[in-house]
């Protein structure tokens, strides 16, 4: 995904479709990955997040987990933010790099197991 400079309102809004494009090609199953897209999560670098967790499902042809956006959520210091729903916990990794999302994908969205060095906070 390129970079898109916002300008004006106008740009903040196509910029908000082409990203529910992303997020509505995905829905359904027990696990739901969400990624914050508010104007924080996106300065910090989320629409290449949301755009590698796409890739990502797809190179490992993983079609039952749900991807959702979501915006601000007051956390502005941890952006990018991905929450990973699985088995009825909800954990959410902080300072999210595209690099990181293989990992994420393949130990907690997989195998089940909390990458807890980029664990910033867990719900049950």
């Amino acid at each position: 995904m390129t970079q898109m400079k916002i300008r004006n309102l106008d740009d903040l809004r196509k910029l908000r479709e082409s990203s529910r494009d992303l997020s509505s090609a995905r829905s359904g199953g027990e696990t739901v990955i969400i990624v914050g897209m508010g104007t924080c999560g996106i300065a910090a670098g989320a629409r290449e997040i949301l755009s590698e967790v796409m890739a990502e499902l797809a190179r490992r042809n993983i079609g039952d987990v749900a991807v959702q956006t979501t915006g601000c959520i007051g956390m502005c210091q941890d952006e990018p933010l991905l929450d990973v729903i699985r088995g009825g916990q909800r954990v959410t990794y902080g300072r999210v790099k595209p690099e990181d999302v293989p990992t994420i994908i393949a130990e907690h969205v997989v195998n089940g197991r909390v990458v807890e060095k980029m664990a910033i906070g867990r719900a049950d």
